[in-house]
């Protein structure tokens, strides 16, 4: 596919040859388009829901408190950035920190959320061979668009 899809972009399709040399099939544009989608949307919605909840989390926690939280005392943690996914979820979990966030949403079901966001993230992540299941695409869509209207009706400030 990648050999081809310079000259699919050039002609807008190329013919495909079986073993007896014979045009067997055709890959247009709008085939390798569909395949860059479907390959590259999980990571974009992973991306977007990580800085919403990077986001969230903001300047409510000094270093040393997201420091606490990480299960590698060994990597450096200066701020939000330097987080994984499971630091966010063990880090919004515990009430009296959710109360620094300011979100007026179930916190139990937020974690709930974000803990499989995490682990479509790490099959995402790790080329998962039978790609992503559209329930897990469904659910990085779902909760992309939830944290987005957040921030449309400004939360967080």
């Amino acid at each position: 596919m990648f050999q081809a899809a310079s000259r699919i972009v050039q002609h807008q399709y190329v013919l495909i040859r079986g073993n007896n040399n014979r045009i067997t099939g055709i890959v247009t544009a709008t085939d390798l388009s569909s395949q860059f989608q479907q390959l590259a949307e999980p990571f974009l919605l992973l991306r977007e829901i990580e800085n919403h909840v990077r986001s969230l989390i903001g300047d409510n926690f000094p270093p040393e408190e997201l420091r606490s939280i990480a299960r590698h005392s060994n990597r450096a943690i200066n701020d939000v950035s330097d987080l994984t996914f499971g630091d966010y979820v063990r880090l919004l979990e515990k009430d009296r920190r959710w109360k620094k966030v300011n979100l007026a949403v179930d916190r139990k079901e937020f974690c709930t959320r974000l803990d499989k966001v995490r682990g479509i993230r790490n099959d995402v992540m790790h080329f998962d061979p039978d790609s992503i299941p559209p329930k897990d695409l469904e659910h990085l869509r779902y909760f992309a668009n939830f944290l987005q209207q957040l921030r449309t009706i400004g939360i967080p400030e």
